[in-house]
């Protein structure tokens, strides 16, 4: 497509990215945006990232920018860094003819461990995933090249992926995510063809290392199509091997309390990321593991005979530590999480003049948060604490002195089933002694 025929200006694209193409080019190499960038101008959204692809070897770009580091194992890519803005840079790929394990390497199940071989554009738009993601825009003349039938795909919202399933997705199982991510974001449907093996071979992403998966699930769950990719990849099977714990609970209890916390979860992080709030890591874990938490502190106080905080103390190392196999959480993100648990043990507990101090606890307002996502999908005696702590923090200093002095309605038993302690409870004065016997 030259220039004249599609819509995609220099304007629309970052400066970096432009000194990149442009150093490139006038050093005599090719030079193009590809991939999601350029499907994204196309269709008229603003792109996340701007990624480049080259004739240059790494070694060859890394000469080339004094600003450039090389990363990964699997295929050598180099990043050109401008402060907090990274172009990624990447050299053709090519098919697998050789035999030598220092270049190309794949494990029994056909996954791709190596892939450092380098070709010719040809090459390596058979090597992209989806036809959609196959569009490169030229540098030296400003026009696009389309492969595999990309522009026709993307006029008519098809997802298809380049080459047999089967095989393309055993080389990179987290392609099968991808294809998720990509249908929700895109508003496209996944063609017949690229859909059919999903559900059998979704357990091949247990083999996926954990960190990975870490930066794959905030890229599902942190684009404001997070409940449409949760119902998603339940249909295909994809969620089961990311959070086995979730999955125990959701299979054993598809109406629980569970499955609602998952699709509240999901829902307040679409209506946070479309209202541009902060959003973290800590609160949603925290948040969709709560009630494999708690399962889990009731096995440990039924089998131990600890009491229901030391349990839940027990449980969180449990529960965080199975997760991290599946996907690895940074402990700059698990250890709030756990600080998030703790504090719904004390919320419960705290509705009298306890509550000031607890309402200074740096992760209080995500402990409430998930209060009232807990009280939504619970109900009964846990929305009234919820609404207790909403009229505390809503109040003015002299109401909430009057609240606290009120303490809860009733002595209900709490969430855990123990008699709350929060009532206003008479005490023996401290120094007074008791009457002696006559």
């Amino acid at each position: 497509m030259p220039r004249n025929a599609h819509s995609i200006s220099r304007r629309q694209i970052s400066e970096n990215a432009l000194k990149v193409l442009y150093r490139l080019h006038k050093s005599g190499f090719k030079a193009y945006l590809v991939g999601g960038g350029v499907r994204d101008l196309l269709l008229g959204q603003e792109p996340k990232d701007f990624d480049v692809v080259t004739n240059a070897t790494p070694e060859e770009i890394k000469r080339l920018f004094r600003n450039c580091r090389l990363v990964g194992r699997r295929f050598r890519l180099a990043h050109i860094v401008f402060g907090r803005d990274i172009i990624e840079v990447a050299t053709f790929r090519g098919h697998h003819d050789t035999s030598n394990e220092k270049i190309s390497k794949s494990n029994a199940q056909g996954r791709l461990l190596r892939d450092n071989v380098y070709g010719g554009i040809d090459e390596d738009a058979e090597r992209r995933d989806f036809t959609v993601n196959a569009l490169y825009y030229d540098i030296s003349d400003f026009a696009i090249h389309s492969y595999a039938g990309g522009i026709h795909d993307l006029e008519k919202g098809i997802l298809r992926l380049i080459g047999d399933p089967d095989t393309r997705y055993r080389e990179d199982p987290v392609r099968m995510l991808r294809a998720v991510r990509f249908a929700t974001k895109l508003n496209m449907q996944i063609e017949a063809v690229t859909a059919a093996p999903i559900k059998q071979l979704a357990p091949l992403l247990k083999d996926i290392p954990a960190a990975r998966m870490y930066e794959e699930v905030l890229k599902l769950f942190f684009a404001g199509h997070a409940e449409q990719n949760f119902d998603m990849m339940q249909e295909y099977g994809l969620f089961a091997p990311l959070f086995p714990a979730i999955q125990a609970q959701l299979d054993e209890y598809p109406k629980g309390a569970c499955a609602k916390m998952m699709h509240a979860v999901m829902r307040s992080t679409d209506e946070r990321v479309k209202a541009d709030r902060p959003i973290t890591p800590a609160f949603f874990y925290a948040a969709i593991l709560w009630y494999p938490l708690r399962q889990r502190a009731d096995e440990i106080a039924s089998e131990s005979g600890l009491t229901t905080n030391d349990a839940y103390y027990a449980a969180m190392g449990d529960i965080m530590e199975q997760q991290c196999r599946t996907i690895s959480v940074p402990r700059r993100f698990s250890t709030p999480a756990k600080d998030i648990w703790q504090l719904q043990l004390r919320l419960e507990r705290s509705l009298n003049t306890r509550a000031f101090k607890m309402a200074e606890h740096p992760k209080f307002r995500a402990a409430f948060d998930l209060l009232q996502l807990r009280a939504e999908v619970e109900g009964g005696s846990l929305e009234k604490t919820a609404t207790w702590w909403n009229n505390f923090l809503n109040a003015d200093e002299e109401n909430r002195s009057k609240i606290v002095r009120s303490g809860p309605r009733g002595n209900s038993r709490n969430n855990n089933g123990n008699r709350s302690r929060t009532g206003n409870r008479r005490r023996r004065p401290a120094n007074k002694q008791p009457k002696a016997a006559e």
